[in-house]
């Protein structure tokens, strides 16, 4: 199409409102073409950094953080790393190793598989070949973190990324790179020295495995209550989508419900003594789970005719069964339909029950963690190491 000039002598004023319509159109097409030139740059740098860590968010940078590394395996005591223990002792080591990278203000470089002890797995996860190596008996006799917790969830209180992930192999790249002034690794140090210390403060990794020690042991003292930075309840809240949405169905088939977790058989141990007498660390324990007792016990709490769902590590079939001469009893095996197609290992249907537990109007628990929690029996939780002898009457 051709183009004629006009002449200038000819030309009309040009109205205001073109103008400034035209300047808009100018603005807009700028902005879109740096926008669109921003996000080419992410997709081709920034994305490559971030790609595997699970639950990124927009307003996380972790290609700028500092990282906390407290090892691949939570629950390694020193040299012994063929044992294994529980889920909730696993717990309390993640948990402080978490609450380290609060203080410090540092991503936590988390595990991406955790231990199950064959004794703590009913669900038969642990295919070992007798020619396996140790890292394949490892794979074989664990599951993936992110089949227990929803990482996105735990960053929004503390940032973690798996120990997997690419980010974090080029973390350890850098930190060589680096040197000295890229990565500690510390033994013996509190953390408010790890904090104040620029020495450390200002290192890209801060490694805790020059210590010999498993990570419970480094955690153990934890008797200044104010020191604590994440509740008890935190991990249990941070279960993966997957095994929520799995409770849910089952409170909404329970309804209005009470609950008590039962802990008995890993916990009620006896040893002779040099005389030959039976003695236990947690005196009254067998006698206040027993269900003549904990009837006594939860009489005040829970009103007759209602439904108690129990939660409980007995093996003995129908062992809770007086209970029904006042309650409606349900059980986590009710709902096999629902469970079984989901849940993978015992890890996995301890952390749905533990949901449902604190989902209950009345939720009663086998030992305190709080003043405030109700609990079947009044022995401390916490080894103690003063072996007593059983106490199985009503000793007021």
């Amino acid at each position: 199409m051709a183009i004629h000039r006009i002449p200038k002598s000819k030309q009309k004023p040009r109205s205001p409102v073109l103008l400034l319509v035209i300047s808009i159109a100018v603005i807009a097409f700028l902005w879109l073409f740096c926008s669109s030139s921003s996000m080419a740059g992410f997709s081709f740098s920034s994305a490559r950094t971030l790609v595997n860590v699970r639950g990124l968010k927009k307003d996380r940078n972790y290609g700028l953080e500092k990282y906390l590394y407290w090892g691949n395996r939570i629950d390694c005591p020193g040299k012994h790393c063929d044992s294994c223990e529980g889920l909730g002792h696993q717990e309390s080591s993640l948990r402080c190793a978490l609450e380290e990278a609060l203080f410090l203000q540092r991503t936590f470089v988390m595990p991406s598989r955790m231990c199950i002890n064959p004794i703590h797995n009913k669900k038969g996860i642990l295919h070992q070949s007798k020619n396996a190596n140790s890292e394949e008996e490892w794979a074989a006799s664990s599951c993936s973190m992110d089949s227990l917790y929803d990482l996105d969830l735990i960053s929004d209180t503390v940032p973690v990324i798996l120990d997997n992930s690419k980010i974090w192999h080029q973390v350890l790249s850098t930190s060589m790179k680096l040197g000295a002034r890229g990565v500690a690794h510390v033994e013996g140090i509190n953390r408010i020295d790890l904090k104040e210390n620029n020495a450390y403060s200002n290192l890209l990794l801060i490694n805790r495995t020059a210590s010999p020690l498993s990570w419970f042991m480094e955690c153990k003292d934890r008797n200044n209550r104010s020191s604590i930075m994440l509740p008890h309840s935190f991990l249990p809240s941070m279960a993966t989508k997957k095994l929520w949405d799995v409770a849910e169905k089952v409170k909404r088939l329970l309804g209005d419900y009470d609950a008590i977790h039962v802990r008995r058989g890993d916990k009620i141990k006896t040893r002779k003594d040099r005389f030959g007498v039976e003695r236990s660390l947690h005196p009254h324990l067998d006698r206040d789970t027993r269900p003549e007792f904990i009837l006594r016990r939860i009489a005040k709490w829970v009103p007759p005719g209602r439904t108690l769902f129990i939660a409980s590590n007995e093996r003995k079939p129908g062992f809770f069964s007086p209970l029904s001469t006042r309650y409606k009893l349900a059980y986590s095996s009710n709902y096999s339909l629902i469970l079984d197609p989901v849940i993978e290992n015992n890890y996995q249907l301890f952390m749905i029950e533990r949901l449902i537990l604190m989902g209950a109007k009345t939720f009663i628990r086998t030992f305190k963690e709080d003043d405030t929690d109700l609990s079947l029996t009044d022995d401390p939780k916490k080894n103690t190491k003063d072996w007593q002898i059983p106490v199985y009457t009503m000793d007021e």
